[in-house]
């Protein structure tokens, strides 16, 4: 859905890595999902997710399933 239709109120940065303003925005809606934008582009995209789905990809994160996504691939 477009990220304009969720207003502008909200949105929070908790992963922001100094990058130059390129970050990912995050905002818990009242039915409890997720919103996640990219903040160089507040009026593109916003993928929405459950909270169990937000719950499940940070456990994962905090378990280092993501972590291939920190190192260059050889291939």
């Amino acid at each position: 859905m477009p990220a304009s239709e969720l207003g502008e109120a909200g949105w929070l940065k908790p992963w922001s890595g100094g990058n130059g303003g390129n970050c990912v925005e995050a905002l818990r809606l009242a039915d409890g999902r997720v919103a996640v934008r990219q903040s160089a582009d507040p009026d593109g995209p916003a993928l929405i997710y459950t909270s169990s789905e937000i719950a499940a990809f940070i456990e994962g994160a905090k378990a280092g399933q993501a972590d291939f996504l920190l190192t260059p691939s050889l291939g």
